[in-house]
């Protein structure tokens, strides 16, 4: 599965921060996606958890928006911020 994959990928030395066009990490797309394995795994080989997109949407944004519960509370227990604001303001609980 993915996470597999994205094991591969790092042990053949891609870039744990390599951004796309929208300033999204592997764990910002990971987040979004619901792959709470691969936030794991990624979280393990320290990526980072304050990393945000090019609208300063943080990972908790991102999974929040996508209404992942799961991955929201994930994120939170491994020190995420949850008063962190995007580029109009917005925050978890707004």
């Amino acid at each position: 599965g993915h996470k597999a994959v994205i094991k591969l990928l790092l042990e053949k030395g891609a870039d744990l921060e390599s951004k796309d066009d929208y300033g999204r990490t592997l764990l910002s797309w990971a987040a979004r996606n619901r792959r709470k394995a691969v936030i794991k795994l990624l979280l393990k080989k320290n990526a980072n958890l304050k990393s945000r997109d090019n609208f300063s949407r943080t990972l908790l944004l991102l999974a929040a928006r996508n209404r992942h519960k799961a991955v929201v509370k994930l994120l939170l227990e491994k020190g995420a911020n949850l008063k962190s604001k995007d580029d109009d303001g917005h925050t978890l609980l707004l």
